[in-house]
């Protein structure tokens, strides 16, 4: 019997109580969101390299640190942006044709844009490629959480949701991995060019969606749904939706300009804090470099493994308090974790290691959302809505890490910096009064 359709009609049931095939679902559906991070984070990891030199300024000068702030913001705002339109428009496609093609139709979108980006001549077509990888990445997460979500049996959901949500701590770990690789070790004396083969290896996912292809079907929630045409957008704000849509838009917005804003700069924190402590040590640019290269990897792990650790948090809080704890826990820890790692007076290291925390709590909410938002919509709306929710926030996001980079650019060096990354933690303790009032969905069952 071939593989594929070994696998289609296997029924017994493993770990979880899932089947061969919903593994497989799961699986797929990880590697996507894995590699979709990995491809959406390469830039802010060689930034301090990349923009400097396609502006024609020296790498670590004192001249590129204002640019490289500026055009930091403006190239994560481009990305939110264009992962906000993918999330609705692959989204919508989905809710029309069906999961499984779309969702092999956006990995090959985000890391052939992501490839091209090693060809950029200057900062222009730099922008395009990222806009064009963007649209991919923001459709893929809207895609795949919607096929999981209605292969799994609704007791497990909370379960593959979380395990679906590993990837993305797992990605960013690879994407720090390949740029340490790559700009330190490979390439470390010439970082006008290593940030161009670390743009290359976003084109790994292309195979991914290839390999895909040949296992997955579509989803028989939504062949039950076919027959009936999907309602217009304008559906999202009907009476019994409405509510839904808010709850699902106000947790996103929170959590998405959270994470970006941590995120979007740490490397560029993590080189000026480098930076400062070299001119303070007497290193010179080499030992500079290396060294900042050595922080944003341990940056990157720390945020990760608290990312992790936090993912799996969200179950058993799910399970016995309901999707408002969940929400208003992340949301605690990290109003306390961004206000002493940003705010504090710590050593480089301490702030370093303080990511453990802000990823704890900023980087653990996302497990909450691959399960609770496709629980908010009817099949025929699940995709869409769940990538509007989920996408949308990143618009304003979008403007937020634009504003961060401008402010921050004024203010000038890591100090500026801080103070601003500081004031952001009023995002999740707006976000924690919130969660009073969101939709409960525990103990629902998926909508039809």
């Amino acid at each position: 019997m071939p593989l594929a359709t070994f696998l289609r009609t296997a029924t017994s049931t493993g770990v979880l109580g899932l089947t061969r095939y919903q593994w497989l679902v799961i699986a797929a559906a990880w590697c996507g969101w894995g590699f979709d991070v990995f491809d959406a984070l390469l830039f802010n990891l060689v930034a301090p390299n990349c923009i400097p030199t396609l502006l024609g300024l020296t790498p670590g000068s004192p001249e590129a640190r204002g640019p490289t702030l500026f055009w930091t913001g403006m190239l994560s705002a481009t990305l939110l942006v264009g992962w906000a339109i993918g999330g609705l428009l692959f989204g919508r496609i989905a809710d029309r044709v069906g999961r499984q093609k779309i969702l092999i139709l956006t990995v090959l979108v985000y890391s052939v844009g992501t490839g091209l980006c090693a060809f950029a001549g200057d900062i222009w077509q730099l922008l395009a490629c990222r806009a064009l990888a963007s649209l991919g990445i923001g459709g893929e997460w809207a895609v795949g959480a919607a096929l999981v979500a209605e292969a799994v049996p609704d007791e497990r959901r909370v379960e593959a949701g979380a395990v679906l949500q590993t990837a993305s701590p797992l990605g960013l770990a690879l994407a720090g991995f390949v740029n340490y690789q790559v700009a330190a070790v490979w390439f470390a004396g010439d970082p006008t060019t290593s940030w161009r083969y670390v743009f290359l290896f976003g084109l790994i996912p292309a195979g991914l969606a290839l390999f895909v292809r040949l296992f997955l079907h579509e989803t028989h929630r939504f062949e039950a749904a076919r027959a009936t045409s999907p309602p217009p957008l304008t559906a999202l704000l009907s009476s019994d939706v409405r509510a839904s849509t808010f709850s699902g838009l106000f947790m996103a917005v929170a959590a998405v300009l959270a994470w970006w804003s941590c995120t979007a700069f740490m490397p560029v924190l993590v080189t000026m804090l480098a930076q400062d402590h070299g001119a303070v040590a007497g290193l010179d640019a080499a030992g500079v470099r290396e060294l900042a290269e050595q922080w944003k990897v341990e940056a990157s792990n720390w945020f990760n493994l608290g990312g992790l650790l936090g993912t799996f948090l969200a179950i058993p809080i799910a399970r016995r308090f309901g999707r408002r704890q969940v929400f208003a826990t992340y949301f605690l820890i990290s109003l306390v974790a961004m206000t002493a790692t940003f705010g504090a007076n710590l050593s480089p290291e301490a702030r370093i290691n303080g990511y453990f925390a802000i990823g704890l709590g900023v980087y653990g909410v996302f497990a909450a959302f691959v399960f609770y938002l496709p629980e908010l919509f009817p099949t025929r709306l699940r995709a869409a809505g769940a990538g509007l929710t989920y996408n949308f926030g990143r618009i304003f996001a979008a403007c937020g890490i634009f504003l961060v980079g401008v402010v921050s650019q004024r203010a000038g060096g890591s100090e500026g910096l801080l103070d601003v990354l500081t004031w952001v933690a009023i995002i999740p303790a707006i976000a924690l009064i919130g969660s009073r009032w969101i939709v409960e969905t525990r103990g629902r069952p998926l909508p039809p």
